[in-house]
């Protein structure tokens, strides 16, 4: 048995991207509470490797109020359930151009799990072939730039890359690198 149960549930919000709820709840105790739950599909975040560089994209995050370098990565418009892999295909080519001859599923990540329900599934794209970026509007001020992996890391460690799906994705890829 769950040690939280759903009571009801109720939608308080709704747009293209995502939903919230409020769930009512009862806990093993028998206390009763509430969750805010953000309902958003399934992302993918993409890891672009050449063999020595890696494919990154910068944009304005209105919520922080800052431009940030990460990964490509995305969810489908209008609540869409899109298969991970298909999903990375997608995000890759919309955002960067690139074409990947060949996408190594790395694993998952938990987004937040404290107030989201959303996972992610982290692909590594290779063998990649430049085409042309398929921007979505509100993408249009986003910026891509290769970086070498010692670049990458020092970009880390000053906490210029601090988004936590970018991070969790190098370290699946990192950790990846070291059992192979």
């Amino acid at each position: 048995m769950d040690p939280v149960q759903r009571v009801s549930s109720r939608e308080v919000y709704r747009n293209a991207w995502m939903t919230v709820r409020e769930d009512a709840v009862r806990r093993l105790d028998g206390s009763e509470g509430i969750y805010a739950v953000v309902d958003k599909p399934t992302c993918a975040v993409v890891i672009p490797f050449d063999g020595a560089r890696f494919h990154l994209v910068e944009q304005f995050r209105y919520p922080v109020g800052m431009r940030r370098w990460e990964f490509p990565m995305g969810t489908a418009p209008e609540l869409a359930d899109v298969p991970p892999l298909e999903l990375a295909a997608r995000e890759l080519r919309e955002e960067t151009g690139l074409i990947a001859g060949s996408m190594a599923d790395l694993g998952k990540t938990d987004v937040a799990p404290g107030f989201s329900s959303q996972r992610g599934h982290v692909f590594l794209a290779t063998d990649l072939t430049q085409g042309e970026a398929q921007r979505e509007v509100e993408e249009q001020d986003m910026r891509t730039a290769w970086f070498e992996r010692g670049e990458l890391e020092k970009m880390i460690a000053s906490g210029d890359i601090t988004d936590a799906q970018t991070l969790a994705a190098y370290t699946l890829l990192l950790m990846r690198e070291r059992v192979l």
